[in-house]
């Protein structure tokens, strides 16, 4: 055994120069990896929809005394390369029809529908935001025999950007192109451009500057404003040049309702051509060679490895979109549910008239497994001691060699047996106890949990009703004045016991908790005592009593008083084996889904919704915070932030409730938005590596927390709803 350990210990260092080094546990790096994959999706999503790295101003209009005269009275072709400054226009009875800003999924196809049925070709200068989010209607641009031009990446107003800045657009665009239809073009055409005339002294230098990185700019003559919708027969107006003159035309395919741009040109491209009218695009308008060249070998890998990934962001995104309405949905609605139906509960068990049946007196056994509970073990036979209710402690020392059992033989107390076996789990434990309990009800706590007076006898009064088959506790943390703790008492009293009175209205409660329940000795023997099939034996006890037609409630004047985790690595293994644990037992029972009759209500409801809110919905909880963050740095950051103080009021309110039903002081929620930042994604990580534990068919050990026994046993009479702390009562 002592090899096995050192063994597990070398595996988890590295041997470098200067020394052994600690690996970053594998738990860690693939949460980490995984929520690091997400954010580069987000943010490759935000960069292809110009919600990143985007500049939105647009310059005016500036003076043009620096710009060639050749140009400010020439054509809409301008080129500057090799320091050129010629201009070129388009010959007569020729119309270049150029569209701007798209590929749209909408308006394009469309755009290319018309210009197939009428035998026409046009330019269409694309972004690359929107070549690489729909690069198949780029490849059927070529295919069809239209030309590509860039329009930069982003759209943004050139003259603001600097040299290095105006490469990485076209770069970008280029990239785009190629990875959609395997080509490169020399056809450039600057976002808010319009004629050659305009060109001032801002803008010029930018054209000269493309030109010479080899590009010809296209600007137009001809603009039909359909940006403006001013209706189609103004559209074709503006469209037409006078006098059979040759004209770039600048439509629009993309940036909003272009219904109008496509019925004008369902009707400009018959009437023209009968005017004898050519639709060509610019290389065929000028007798040039064509704008476009293949792109082979690397660069075209890298084309198509950039649009996989867009695609690939995109379906990520939408996914985690519905993901994020989906957890939103199920955090409200759980809410709502717990809500009301907590209220009902608490309505139902605390008025004057209410009984279970008869008041149950009858002493019943309390069963305590202890491994290593040296620290503790005193003071949770000392508050059994305590009890207001008639108790059998029966105290199973499961192997420990702290000398638990010798601990509490020395007390030297009535009514308490010490029995002890050979470590073999708490499962075994638990039906050692069971087989040497006296009574027919019997109590089951921890070695680390202590009882008030009342909490057995409250504990036992449902069993009035003889349909009962066991009961949940109201259990509590005991050592709260840590920020871990603090987080952990919020958690139980929100997230387990307001649960519980839920799942007792709906009749479905999913879980005993080990450290305070009661069950009937006849119930247990008929589903064959505790089970070691699971991690979470109290979780698997509790569903088959359910599939064996018995109730399950909760009494929440039952308290118990708990250790909780006090280190992260701690609560780690704590919460790794509870989510493990309850996989293990959803899948177990996986059958209740179809059980028919009265115990088929935990498969129908029960079941469902253990897995729906236990399992499914934290493990998407921390998309509301990948989406909080991604909002509040790219935007919309105020509507971001609103959202998610909107959901931490439901989530507060939530708590308030919770605290008020269980009488306990509302300062402890002071931490309670860190709790929701941190603590969440603790959890998350915790589910994460429990789920790539049952999917990779791993098993994990039950684990021992080192305990202080700092949670004391409370003092006789004390009305105090709090225990005592290292033996003194806590105010």
């Amino acid at each position: 055994m002592a090899t096995r350990s050192r063994h597990r210990r070398a595996a988890r260092t590295v041997a470098t120069p200067d020394g052994p080094r600690r690996r970053v546990p594998l738990r860690f790096v693939l949460p980490l990896l995984v929520l690091l994959a997400l954010m580069a999706m987000l943010m490759l999503r935000g960069y292809v929809h110009s919600e990143i790295l985007a500049d939105h101003r647009v310059r005016p209009p500036a003076a043009n005394d620096k710009v060639p005269a050749e140009i400010l009275n020439g054509g809409p072709v301008l080129d500057a390369r090799g320091g050129r400054t010629d201009s070129l226009t388009v010959p007569d009875r020729r119309l270049v029809l150029t569209f701007d800003d798209g590929p749209d999924p909408k308006w394009t196809p469309k755009v290319l529908d018309v210009l197939r049925e009428h035998d026409a070709h046009a330019v269409f200068f694309v972004t690359g935001t929107m070549a690489s989010r729909y690069p198949d209607l780029v490849r059927r641009m070529v295919a069809e025999g239209h030309e590509i031009g860039l329009h930069t990446f982003n759209h943004p107003d050139l003259s603001y950007q600097s040299k290095r800045r105006i490469d990485w657009e076209l770069s970008q665009n280029q990239l785009a192109i190629s990875g959609a239809a395997g080509i490169r073009t020399s056809l450039f055409r600057p976002p808010y451009s319009s004629f050659s005339g305009a060109m001032d002294n801002k803008s010029w230098p930018v054209t000269a500057y493309i030109g010479a990185r080899g590009y010809i700019t296209v600007v137009n003559n001809t603009d039909s404003e359909d940006w403006r919708r001013p209706g189609v027969d103004e559209i074709i107006e503006r469209a037409t040049p006078e006098n059979g003159q040759g004209a770039i035309v600048l439509m629009h395919d993309s940036g909003g309702d272009r219904s109008q741009t496509v019925a004008a040109l369902d009707r400009m491209l018959p009437d023209l051509k009968a005017e004898g009218y050519r639709f060509q695009n610019l290389t065929e308008a000028l007798d040039a060679p064509s704008a476009h060249s293949p792109v082979t070998g690397l660069d075209l890998w890298k084309g198509k490895a950039w649009i996989l990934l867009v695609q690939a962001s995109e379906k990520i995104t939408g996914v985690l979109v519905v993901g994020l309405a989906v957890i939103g949905s199920l955090v409200i609605g759980r809410f709502v549910l717990m809500l009301l139906l907590s209220a009902l509960h608490a309505r139902r068990v605390r008025r004057r008239d209410f009984r279970w049946g008869p008041p149950v007196t009858e002493p019943v056994s309390v069963l305590v497994p202890a491994y290593n509970e040296a620290k503790c073990i005193e003071n949770t036979v000392r508050s059994l001691m305590a009890s207001e209710h008639p108790v059998e402690i029966i105290v199973i020392d499961d192997g420990s060699t702290d000398g638990t059992a010798r601990i509490v033989e020395a007390m030297g107390v009535p009514n308490v047996r010490v029995v002890r076996q050979l470590n073999a789990g708490k499962p075994a434990a638990l039906n050692r106890g069971l087989a040497n309990a006296s009574h027919d009800i019997v109590v089951m706590m921890d070695g680390d949990t202590v009882f008030e007076p009342a909490t057995v006898r409250e504990l036992v009064q449902p069993f009035g009703d003889p349909r009962v088959g066991a009961v949940a506790g109201n259990a509590k943390v005991g050592n709260r004045d840590s920020l871990i703790g603090a987080w952990q008492h919020i958690e139980y009293v929100m997230g387990f016991n307001l649960d519980r009175r839920m799942y007792d209205v709906l009749r479905c409660m999913p879980t005993i908790p080990g450290a305070v329940g009661a069950f009937r000795k006849s119930a247990l023997h008929r589903v064959g005592g505790m089970s070691d099939d699971t991690l979470a034996e109290d979780t698997d006890i509790t569903m088959a009593l359910h599939r064996d037609g018995w109730r399950v409630v909760y009494a929440e004047n039952a308290r118990a008083w708990t250790e909780a985790p006090e280190t992260v690595q701690q609560l780690w293994s704590q919460r790794y084996r509870w989510s493990y644990g309850t996989m293990q037992a959803i899948w177990k029972h996986r059958r209740a889904l179809v059980d028919r009759g009265p115990s088929g209500r935990f498969g129908r409801v029960g079941l469902p919704l253990v897995s729906l809110f236990m399992v499914l919905a934290p493990l998407l909880a921390p998309l509301i915070d990948v989406f909080l963050l991604y909002g509040v740095v790219f935007g919309p950051t105020q509507k971001t932030i609103v959202a998610w103080l909107g959901v931490l009021l439901i989530q507060a309110t939530c708590a308030a409730y919770a605290f008020r039903l269980d009488r306990e002081k509302m300062t402890h929620l002071i931490s309670l938005p860190l709790q929701q930042v941190l603590y969440r994604q603790l959890m998350y990580v915790v589910l994460l590596q429990s789920w790539i534990t049952a999917l990779t068919g791993g098993r994990l050990r039950w684990q021992k927390l080192r305990r202080t026994g700092v949670v004391g046993a409370p003092p006789p009479g004390s009305a105090t709803h709090e225990p005592a702390l290292d033996g003194r009562p806590v105010a």
